[in-house]
């Protein structure tokens, strides 16, 4: 059974850094893309930032310059760095997988969700 697994959130200040990682436990053939949405009380969720199996990136433009997505696909495992946190980047992150099965079906996970808070 593949799942996602989400670790790093926290609380941190203005201008501090955190970084994500999303691990994909399970047998999988590949991953076709993965990244982060995120979604604050009351809002719309929004990709934050994503990342193809070509290495193609795609970021919000609120969060360009300051975060970096990467994957290690030897660990099946994306990091997303985010660097200059302002408070407007509040919000729970959710990571995403498109991936290939063992049984060379393309399916979408979706871990739980980390909470990142910025405040002084």
């Amino acid at each position: 059974q593949v799942q996602l697994v989400e670790s790093g959130g926290g609380l941190v200040q203005p201008g501090g850094s955190l970084r994500l990682s999303c691990a994909i436990s399970g047998t999988i053939s590949m991953i076709n893309n993965m990244g982060w949405y995120r979604q604050a009380p009351g809002e719309q969720r929004e990709l934050v930032a994503g990342m193809s199996v070509r290495g193609i990136t795609n970021y919000a433009d609120s969060v360009k310059g300051r975060f970096t997505i990467s994957i290690d696909n030897a660990k099946n495992t994306a990091y997303l760095q985010m660097n200059s946190l302002k408070p407007e980047d509040t919000s729970v992150y959710y990571c995403y997988a498109d991936v290939l099965t063992h049984w060379a079906k393309r399916e979408e996970y979706w871990g739980q969700g980390t909470q990142v808070t910025i405040a002084s």
